[in-house]
């Protein structure tokens, strides 16, 4: 019977053939049953190979090199079906109701580069609903799981308890403080350790913003300045602001309000002092209060400001400070980058340019203000 040689690969042919195609012959080959025009062997093996027959046939070798490339073609199969999702670890200050629309942007960050929640990723959530002394245990509990990445946002607590818990394991970041002067990265060029992420420098962002609310009420000389306790950089917002309080001509009421319920009495501390605007100092937990925050405002007749759009979309006067949209894809594209094998050390710490101006022209006109339009010609939505 004539005999030709055999090229082919001989891993298609293992995926492509079932065991059960295998049969040992009484001479101590191995048949493989094999399609016509169908090469199974493998450069190496073709002084072992021969067909027998012509249209379906069979590649007799010897057993003992035959089970040695059958395991080698397999194993890379085995292996990739074996291969375990990516894990990314959300530990954050909020609820995740309250922070639903970021996360859904980090998703879409994380879709942009090639991960997809529930196909070759798998999410890990934990939200501390604003009880921060239970983020270290959090941060701990993602840590023992050996997760992929740590995505830690909602203030800086997240991030100091994520960085308190392990220093392996890479950690994406948004902050609105300077992450060299908090010690959390080296420089924002080479973070130098397993920390990198976003920032957009609030402290800077809330001088800015109290310069706007003045331009808009310019006879507001009191101005109360509404502080809460998940903010690590009152001291260093407080002292911004004097500086910009200051240069305006103008005096701040600071008021403190740990949680919902203090709200009430700030607002009357507010009226009785008496207080003509309201800025609203950047918080995690008043970020969840805008809708609250803004009808208690409307209701005592004080122009007031916050950080996010969401505030001003809520029926505050008006809103200034970082684009969160593209705040929080920029941290899930970097975070999909790690896990395809960049280094956190090696990723710039990103610094936010994108902010975003908006006037609520309907809340203006109930409090009987005339937006200036230079301002409103500065503005990046205006909603009538």
């Amino acid at each position: 019977m004539a005999q030709r040689q055999v090229d082919g690969n001989l891993a298609a042919a293992a995926a492509a053939q079932p065991v059960a195609a295998l049969q040992q012959s009484v001479n101590g080959t191995v048949n493989v049953a094999y399609r016509p025009g169908t090469d199974i062997c493998p450069p190496q093996m073709r002084d072992l190979c021969y067909v027998q027959s012509v249209g379906m046939g069979h590649c007799a070798m010897k057993r003992r090199e035959f089970i040695g490339l059958i395991g080698a073609a397999a194993w890379p199969v085995a292996a990739r079906a074996q291969q375990k999702k990516k894990t990314v670890g959300l530990l954050n200050s909020a609820s995740q109701t309250d922070w639903a629309q970021r996360i859904a942007t980090f998703r879409d960050g994380l879709k942009e580069v090639g991960f997809v929640e529930g196909q070759n990723v798998e999410l890990i959530y934990r939200f501390a609903d604003y009880h921060y002394d239970l983020l270290p245990a959090m941060a701990r509990d993602l840590a023992s799981r050996g997760v992929d990445i740590i995505f830690a946002s909602g203030g800086d607590q997240p991030l100091r308890a994520a960085i308190a818990a392990t220093n392996t394991i890479p950690i994406v970041f948004t902050s609105g403080g300077d992450p060299v002067s908090e010690g959390f990265v080296e420089s924002l060029n080479k973070p130098g350790r397993n920390v990198t992420g976003v920032t957009f420098i609030a402290s800077a962002l809330e001088a800015k913003r109290l310069e706007i609310l003045h331009e808009i009420v310019p006879e507001a000389i009191s101005i109360a300045v509404l502080m809460g306790s998940a903010n690590t950089r009152t001291d260093s917002d407080a002292q911004e602001l004097e500086k910009a309080a200051a240069a305006l001509g103008v005096s701040l009421h600071f008021v403190k309000a740990a949680n919902g319920d203090d709200l009430g009495a700030a607002f009357r501390d507010m009226v009785q002092k008496p207080d003509q605007a309201l800025h609203i100092i950047t918080d995690p937990f008043f970020a969840a209060k805008f809708s609250t925050l803004s009808a208690l405002a409307r209701a005592e007749l004080l122009p007031a400001t916050a950080n996010s759009r969401y505030f001003a979309t809520a029926g505050g006067l008006l809103s200034y400070g970082a684009n969160f949209t593209a705040t929080y894809r920029t941290a899930g594209v970097y975070a999909g980058r790690i896990l395809k094998g960049e280094l956190p050390a090696e990723l710039p710490v990103q610094q936010s340019s994108s902010f975003e101006l908006v006037i609520n022209l309907k809340t203006a006109k109930a409090l009987g203000i005339t937006v200036p339009l230079s301002l409103l010609g500065r503005a990046d939505e205006v909603i009538e």
